[in-house]
């Protein structure tokens, strides 16, 4: 279990992806192990194969499945984050219905923001080319 603890503490939520082999443990026995021993707040679970997302969140001590929304997100208290199957992914997403990007997807379109505005500026100065050549300026001069 020490692997589980940090700083004598259990988590307050697990998500497991299952696997074949794990999908029957899963549902039994470390679902009470994690109610009765760890008394983790919020546990979900994820299966790749079918896609099927399901969460529990304990009360008085036994867990209650948490109801799907009308967009089949799992709401999570302890994170503040729905949880939702998108793309055949399990992702996060904020209480007013905006996914939570990756590291690598905000990485993505910082970049592409930075394409648009250098693209912007080579615009601007072709035109400003332009009409310096159009006044009769040779910008060969100037640089």
């Amino acid at each position: 279990m020490g692997l589980w603890q940090e700083n004598g503490k259990y988590p307050n939520v697990i998500i497991e992806l299952l696997s074949d082999s794990t999908a029957s443990v899963n549902n039994g026995l470390k679902k009470q192990i994690y109610q009765n021993t760890f008394r983790t707040p919020d546990y979900f679970w994820f299966d790749p194969n079918n896609s099927e997302l399901r969460g529990f969140h304990l009360v008085d001590g036994q867990y209650q499945e948490i109801e799907l929304t009308a967009k089949s997100w799992l709401w999570s208290q302890q994170l503040g984050l729905y949880l939702g199957v998108e793309s055949g992914k399990l992702r996060f997403f904020t209480p007013d219905d905006q996914l939570v990007m990756l590291p690598e997807e905000e990485a993505n379109q910082q970049l592409q923001q930075t394409n648009q505005q250098l693209e912007q500026e080579r615009q601007r100065t072709e035109i400003l080319a332009e009409r310096l050549r159009a006044a009769g300026i040779d910008l060969e001069q100037i640089f």
